[in-house]
């Protein structure tokens, strides 16, 4: 039976899996080992400062046992979003590492690499050409002033850039931004599967194991395609796929859990099907790739806008706390007029009362019931020594603020950490969350290609090999 297999470790390069699972993958041999490493699920920080989501150190591991085992095999290794934001200074964060990793075990290696970062003259001559489209209503329209003010911007790409590499023999594919589900459907189209099919699965295996019962982003599944379905099964003994887990996971972080959009196609589930196949895995059917008539691709950028300093603190006096937002608004009162000569709209003193409303705010409904309330409090202002000098402010009237029915003349704060005062450093916003319509899918990220043996670089070739 005509069948193609895909093993994902993990569901975020860096967040570690069970060794065995891994090897139990490797025993049914896959087609293709692949890894997302990226999300915005962190925020925007990742992409403008240019960091990663997980430790070099948690990357390493990971790949360290991914790599040589699938070198040895002859098995592809696709690795998505590289460095968790997919900039090109992510991607060549990576890239230090797997070439480490090649120089460790002297190994043989034809490496692709797919940049999807966009110039920011193509995104200027898009708005001018009204190619540029908003995401939403509460996401304002992007202006040539928000692109030049933004860091690296980047694009999601779908899967013909991947499938190039594969043609192209490479056996180890880094890519930059990727919708996540396209790195997993590029190998499946590339063996002549329907592309529905392989996107639906590549939607599952992008989180791992979190598809399970029970379930977790930190272990191993496999995926495998057939002609007319395909079926997903994990591969730890303690972990079970069933129809419901499968089918949650399908619609998760979905709006509309029928239709998906990706680049340059919709995804129809709504006639889906999911059963049970021999009590272990769950077979999927019905899932329709429609090609969209303009190819669409989703960019994100993100610039600083200011720099924070926070204090974690908690109160334990059910006085201050039967009044805790009255006194927060008294302490942010008294500072603002204390730092009146600097103007308003220069920085922000934010609240966030943990025990009471710190996750859900205004919308909290319940009624507090406690004896204790961790009290986070945070200065944005332009610079970091302003938010140094405002946070210290805040700090100092908060721990000291009177107010009525209170017993003691001592500090209304208990800190956990000695010094208080956490300087975070600078503040990010996602400035560009748009649509940008390209001719196709490919032309604007080129494939390069470099060799090793043993370990050493021996080419850097041209795109398109």
């Amino acid at each position: 039976m005509n069948k193609c297999s895909i093993l994902s470790p993990c569901g975020m390069l860096g967040y570690g899996f069970p060794e065995q699972s891994f090897r139990n993958g490797l025993a049914m041999n896959p087609d293709a080992i692949v890894v997302d490493a990226g999300s915005t699920d962190a925020g925007p920080h990742k992409l403008g400062a240019g960091v990663s989501i997980v430790s070099r150190m948690a990357v390493r591991k990971d790949l360290s046992l991914i790599i040589p085992e699938g070198l040895k095999r002859h098995i592809p290794v696709i690795i998505g979003s590289a460095g968790g934001a997919g900039s090109r200074i992510h991607v060549n964060w990576t890239l230090e590492i797997v070439e480490d990793i090649l120089k460790e075990h002297r190994l043989d290696a034809k490496l692709a690499v797919i940049y999807t970062d966009v110039d920011k003259s193509i995104i200027k001559d898009a708005i001018a050409n009204n190619r540029i489209f908003s995401m939403g209503s509460n996401i304002p329209d992007l202006t040539e002033e928000t692109v030049d003010s933004t860091g690296s911007i980047v694009a999601q790409i779908g899967h013909e850039p991947v499938i190039e590499a594969l043609k192209g023999g490479a056996d180890i594919i880094v890519c930059g931004r990727t919708y996540d589900p396209s790195i997993f459907a590029a190998v499946g189209i590339y063996k002549g599967f329907d592309p529905g099919l392989s996107y639906h699965m590549g939607k599952i295996l992008e989180c791992g194991a979190l598809c399970a019962e029970p379930g977790t982003t930190k272990d191993s599944v496999l995926g495998t395609l057939y002609e007319d379905s395909f079926t997903i099964c994990t591969l730890n003994p303690v972990r079970h796929c069933n129809i419901t887990s499968v089918a949650a996971h399908t619609f998760y972080e979905k709006e509309n859990p029928c239709v998906f959009h990706g680049p340059g196609f919709i995804l129809d589930l709504s006639e889906c099907t999911f059963t049970m196949d021999d009590g272990e895995s769950v077979r999927v059917k019905g899932s329709r790739y429609i090609p969209d008539e303009k190819y669409i691709i989703k960019l994100e950028g993100s610039r600083q806008v200011a720099y924070r300093t926070f204090v974690i603190g908690a109160v334990r006096d059910p006085i201050l706390i039967s009044r805790l937002e009255e006194i927060e608004e008294k302490v942010a009162k008294s500072v603002k007029e204390y730092i009146r000569e600097i103007p308003e709209e220069d920085y922000r003193i934010n609240f966030y009362n943990y025990g009471i409303n710190g996750v859900m705010g205004d919308q909290e409904l319940q009624e507090f019931r406690g004896h204790e309330v961790a009290v986070l409090f945070e200065a944005l202002a332009k610079t970091q020594e302003m938010a140094n000098a405002i946070c210290a402010n805040v700090r100092s009237t908060f721990l000291h603020c009177d107010f009525e029915g209170r017993k003691t003349t001592a500090g209304n704060l208990a800190f956990p950490f000695a010094p208080s005062d956490i300087p975070f450093g600078p503040v990010y916003e996602f400035s560009v969350y748009h649509l940008l319509q390209i001719p196709d899918g490919k032309s604007m990220f080129p494939v390069t290609y470099e060799t090793y043996a043993k370990g050493k670089k021996t080419k850097k070739a041209g795109e398109n090999e």
